[in-house]
């Protein structure tokens, strides 16, 4: 019956809630599909016409929290994109730690000479033949989009620096490419344009199966802004400190007494930040 009920996305459009889709994304976080079942029957009864997405959410995330806080932070990895800020330097590092993983030689914040300018790079990747310049534009709000105006001005850019790297030594064979990523979403304009020109574009959830949610699942490097167990505060302090992964967390636990964390939270929130880590 609440299949037909209007829900109010972070767009501000209307569409019918679909119990399928937060079926899905419980599922990506939580194997018991029990568990699983009895959230979205609990949150199907309570849904009201006009209600936002963003209620929803937290309705599901709640009720996650209360039986397994390791589920609940996954849940709210697009949240703990979000909380990244007030700078995008966090989320420049997160992609940088992201791609280094995957076996590329990274820098993160490089100047480097253009044909005609000097360019802050975000994120340069190198891996065997493949060089890459990556622009990254963080949000802190899910209803911007990256429009067709940012993959325009980042290949002009990108044109600029290319002509540069063209003539170093070694670089006569290597495959030289734009990207953006974002952890927010493309417009489809965006996206045709960069498929057009051959640019990586990353966001939320484009590529579709190696979206940023697909890349940190799988590999581990949750954002320690994911975490229950620590408060907006700490984490603030925790960023401020240059640190931006559970992993930096887990493999540094001194910070949380440099930081000012009450001792008797130590221990759960260094088993969270364990057990995130986990690559599956």
């Amino acid at each position: 019956m609440n299949n037909s009920v209007l829900i109010k996305k972070q767009s501000g459009e209307y569409q019918a809630f679909d119990v399928n889709k937060l079926i899905n994304s419980l599922r990506r976080v939580q194997q018991d599909e029990g568990l699983v079942q009895d959230i979205a029957s609990k949150i199907q009864r309570e849904i009201v016409e006009g209600m936002t997405t963003k209620k929803i959410y937290q309705m599901a995330f709640k009720m996650l929290k209360g039986k397994s806080r390791i589920s609940a932070s996954k849940y709210k990895l697009k949240k703990a994109l979000m909380e990244l800020g007030p700078s995008g330097f966090p989320f420049e590092k997160l992609v940088g730690k992201l791609l280094a993983h995957e076996g590329f030689t990274t820098q993160v914040g490089v100047i480097v000479q253009g044909n005609c300018v000097q360019h802050e790079i975000d994120v340069i990747a190198q891996k065997d033949n493949y060089h890459y310049m990556i622009e990254c534009k963080y949000h802190s709000d899910q209803g911007r989009f990256c429009n067709v105006k940012i993959p325009l001005y980042i290949h002009s850019r990108f044109l600029d620096v290319e002509k540069q790297w063209e003539h170093q030594k070694g670089h006569e064979a290597k495959l030289h490419k734009g990207g953006v990523y974002t952890n927010t979403r493309f417009t489809s304009d965006a996206v045709q344009y960069g498929k057009c020109i051959g640019m990586l574009l990353t966001s939320w959830d484009y590529p579709m199966g190696n979206g940023l949610k697909d890349r940190i699942d799988k590999s581990g490097l949750h954002p320690l802004t994911a975490l229950t167990t620590l408060t907006k505060a700490e984490k603030t302090k925790l960023l401020d400190k240059g640190l931006v992964l559970c992993k930096e967390l887990h493999e540094t636990p001194k910070i949380l007494e440099q930081i000012g964390v009450p001792k008797s939270r130590h221990k759960k929130v260094l088993e969270d930040s364990r057990e995130l880590c986990k690559i599956h």
